[in-house]
């Protein structure tokens, strides 16, 4: 890797061919970094139904997520929108007798693909992507659901982490459908102010989350986080599968264990269920009001677990 800038929300490196010939595949190199396209209806992920998502081979940058996936029956994955915007840029093609437009990574200037206006989202677009270009994450590996208290500061925490690829706040654990903030807030819903985070689980693992889980928040306070009372306040881990579960519960064993607090862990271990994002105003607060209140002391994020 070379000289380093930034593009959006993206850092764009400059990349060392030999070192990528090493590590992609003949068919990843020749697609992301000689605007090559793998053959229809024989790539990996083209019928691929498992809910999770997609990032760049080359610098593991979050592109797109299954919720977009779907069956446009041309032979390679295709998807409605970018898990984020910023994600991917548009470049007009006029290569092969054509005029389209190619789709390429921001982060490490990858072929992606290209995206056409035959698609069936809203904005009518489908996004036409080689698989070669991509590398899937299952859910239940690289999606974490935390509850710790104001939402505010924990979605700050965990986006300073590396290999957090994306962490959005809203509410989970709860019954009404689609709740707003003034209804959560109310505590009559029975959900808690969340957050679900992305993340590489080849850079960071779900023990380590959970560690970071425990660390920033007081989890020993039942329906409560600082100043903020209430069930919406709870502490709570919502797993995805077994090996989520066991491992916050082998966690909490070994911090009731240890002494480290003066009163058990009373963290609610649950099943993931639906998860609401919350309002536009609420995702990165902090960012956007420095002065905001948060609860977490968001130093902590950088020092060793």
């Amino acid at each position: 890797m070379g000289k380093a800038s930034i593009r959006g929300n993206f850092m764009t490196k400059k990349i060392d061919m030999s070192v990528l010939r090493e590590r992609l595949t003949a068919e990843q190199f020749r697609v992301t970094r000689e605007n090559g396209t793998e053959a229809p209806f024989q790539n990996e992920y083209w019928d691929n139904h498992e809910k999770g998502f997609y990032v760049d081979i080359v610098s593991g940058d979050l592109l797109f997520a299954s919720d977009d996936k779907f069956d446009s029956h041309c032979g390679w994955p295709s998807f409605t929108r970018p898990a984020i915007q910023d994600a991917v840029v548009a470049k007009k093609d006029t290569t092969h007798g054509m005029v389209r437009t190619e789709v390429r990574s921001t982060g490490a200037d990858s072929h992606l693909g290209h995206v056409f206006d035959d698609g069936p989202g809203p904005d009518g677009l489908r996004y036409c992507i080689n698989s070669a270009a991509l590398r899937f994450i299952p859910e239940a590996e690289g999606t974490a659901l935390f509850a710790a208290g104001c939402f505010w500061g924990t979605e700050a925490y965990f986006r300073q982490l590396p290999g957090v690829l994306s962490a959005a706040v809203g509410y989970s654990g709860g019954t009404t459908v689609n709740p707003a903030y003034e209804q959560v807030c109310s505590g009559k819903t029975g959900h808690a102010e969340a957050i679900r985070i992305l993340f590489d689980p080849e850079r960071i693992s779900y023990r380590d989350l959970l560690r970071h889980f425990f660390r920033m928040h007081d989890p020993t306070t039942e329906n409560r986080q600082g100043h903020d009372i209430g069930t919406q306040y709870r502490s709570a881990v919502f797993f995805f599968g077994e090996a989520q579960k066991a491992a916050a519960e082998a966690l909490i064993d070994e911090l009731d264990n240890s002494g480290k607090f003066a009163d058990p862990v009373v963290t609610e271990v649950s099943p993931a269920g639906v998860f609401y994002p919350a309002e536009g105003y609420h995702q990165q607060y902090l960012a956007k009001n420095p002065g905001g209140y948060c609860h977490v002391n968001l130093g902590l994020a950088k020092k060793p677990l």
